[in-house]
This record gives C-alpha cells, sequence and structure tokens, in this order.
C-alpha cells in the first residue's frame, strides 16, 4: 500500500484499487516513516474539527484499498425476494413491478439464497450510501418488520388495533 501527497491531495493505492482524498485548507499532510500525518496550524474549533475528520477520512481510504467494506441487507417479507440479474439486483417487494437496482461505479452486489444481499466495494461512504439508498425502497414496517433491514437491524415493533 502506498500514500502519496501532492498539495491538498492524498493518493492511496492499494491491492484493492486507488482513492484520492482532498484535504480542507489549512490543515497539512505529510507521509514520515510509513506513517501519515495531519497536522494542523492553530487550535481553533473550525480547524480542530477538520483534522479529526481528514485523519479518519485517510484512515478510511486505507482500510478501503486493503481490506475493502461490506454491508449486509436481508429482506423480510412473504413473498419479498431478490435475485442476481448480472451485476444488477433485481427485488419483488409487493410492488405491481419488479424492482431493478443498478450498483454504482466501484460497489458489487452479491445474493446468498432469496433473502440475503452483500454491498461490498473499497469507498466506505459509497458502500453505505448504495445500502441505505436499497433499504429506502421498501424499510421495514414496524408492525410485521416487512421490509428491507441491514443484517443484524433491531426493528421496533408497535401493537396492531387491538380486537373486539
Amino acid at each position: 500500500m502506498t500514500v502519496s501527497v501532492d498539495g491538498q491531495d492524498v493518493q492511496v493505492k492499494g491491492p484493492k484499487g486507488e482513492l484520492k482524498l482532498t484535504v480542507a485548507k489549512p490543515l497539512e499532510v505529510k507521509v514520515e516513516e510509513g506513517q501519515v500525518l495531519v497536522s494542523r496550524p492553530d487550535d481553533e474549533r473550525e480547524s480542530r474539527s477538520l483534522h479529526g475528520l481528514t485523519r479518519t477520512l485517510i484512515n478510511n481510504n486505507i482500510i478501503g484499498v486493503t481490506q475493502g467494506y461490506t454491508k449486509g441487507l436481508e429482506v423480510v417479507g412473504t413473498g419479498y425476494r431478490v435475485q442476481q440479474k448480472g451485476s444488477n439486483i433485481e427485488f419483488a417487494l409487493g410492488f405491481s413491478h419488479p424492482v431493478l437496482v443498478e450498483p454504482p461505479a466501484g460497489i458489487t452486489f452479491t445474493v446468498e439464497g432469496n433473502n440475503k444481499i452483500t454491498v461490498s466495494g473499497i469507498d466506505k461512504q459509497a458502500v453505505g450510501e448504495t445500502a441505505a439508498n436499497i433499504r429506502k425502497i421498501r424499510k421495514p414496517e414496524p408492525y410485521k418488520g416487512k421490509g428491507v433491514r441491514y443484517a443484524g437491524e433491531v426493528v421496533r415493533r408497535k401493537a396492531g388495533k387491538a380486537g373486539k
């Protein structure tokens, strides 16, 4: 894995690909002795908050190009299912039509069974946003818990109408 700094641009290359990041103006990034150092010019509030953000974004890029990121989704509900169509995925979620989702650049979908999806890629933000957009198609509802949810997500259930 290599990190190169060109002014305010930080480029991280690894076995899974490469990512670029533009650092906010007052901060400086240096690579010394195998470490990436982020320094701020003063202790102003904005500089301190940008310092932590920049450090975390660079760390996320390093983890992304070496290990990658994955996010799991589950489809819950009678008749709800998902299947792979090439690189795309097709959902049957109780609508009158199937919903086809195309992966953005750098994102891959894998489907296990007919109700589990894994979104993977090297950019943490893109993986999370893609998973959130898929979940947005049919959020889990509070009465029966049907819909698309994150793996391990606990859906708060409500009591239905009380019968006489």
